[in-house]
């Protein structure tokens, strides 16, 4: 077991949690997908779990050990952080943002060393992105900065992986590269927590799910068996379809569609 969440509550108000009685469990080889509308404590889970902001009760264990009583840079060292967009004011060279990576383990004072700059060339090469290495950050497309990013994460060498949103406002050849790339991840022995308005991106990920709702209790489990038709219509007030297809591994897949009739018939 690597992580472990019991009777989460997080907010910026103990009398007023924003999430109450969180619970889960993610193992290393495994993606947890994050869902639920807007406003409704993503982002404030997201924090929590990063240690950005202090929890309200409850606790969160990574192989056993209390978080809250790590230092600042043993949680660095354990966990990656991988933001929704990044452009950097000034152009640095793509190997330049990777090496970034290595500040946990080498300090913000002191150059890289050899071991460092292997490290950081293996993850621009696992990225498949080694080709931009000496190209400006800025001048590359988006779908490119992120999987820089998820390079970056990779020179941490942690043990979980946090990204929020990471295919935001990418086309969809960008998303279903760097999708792919997680699972990627996630097979070589990373635990993935990420966030996502998709339902499609937790099942092609064949991932866990948390799916949060206004008002009612956080759901936790498979992603077939969390991102139902009813638990979806119930989370975000639309009527879905889901329909199931086989993938080219051979496995069953699955697609949602939503109908604008529907959804507006159901609203009265």
């Amino acid at each position: 077991m690597l992580m472990t969440v019991q009777e989460l509550a997080c907010g910026y108000n103990a009398s007023r949690p924003i999430l109450d009685h969180i619970n889960f469990q993610l193992h290393e080889r495994e993606i947890l997908a994050i869902l639920g509308p807007n406003g409704v404590g993503k982002t404030t889970l997201f924090k929590t779990l990063l240690r950005l902001i202090p929890k309200l009760k409850g606790n969160i264990y990574i192989d056993g050990e209390d978080i809250s009583k790590w230092s600042n840079r043993k949680a660095a060292q354990a966990i990656a952080y991988v933001a929704q967009n990044h452009v950097p004011p000034f152009p640095y060279l793509v190997q330049d943002v990777v090496i970034l990576g290595r500040v946990a383990s080498t300090g913000y004072f002191k150059q890289p060393t050899k071991l460092d700059h292997e490290i950081a060339d293996e993850a621009m090469n696992d990225m498949g992105i080694y080709h931009l290495k000496e190209k400006p950050y800025t001048d590359i497309s988006g779908g490119e900065r992120q999987l820089v990013m998820l390079a970056q994460a990779l020179a941490h060498q942690p043990k979980i992986l946090f990204l929020d949103e990471p295919t935001a406002s990418l086309d969809y050849g960008n998303q279903s590269k760097v999708l792919e790339k997680i699972v990627s991840l996630s097979k070589r022995g990373y635990a993935v927590v990420m966030t996502t308005h998709s339902p499609e991106h937790a099942f092609m990920c064949r991932s866990k799910a948390l799916l949060l709702q206004k008002d009612s209790p956080v759901l936790f489990g498979t992603a077939e068996d969390i991102l139902t038709e009813k638990n979806l219509h119930d989370a975000y007030n639309v009527k879905v379809n889901i329909v199931e297809y086989m993938g080219e591994d051979g496995k069953m897949m699955r697609m949602c569609s939503t109908s604008i009739n529907d959804s507006e018939n159901d609203n009265g």
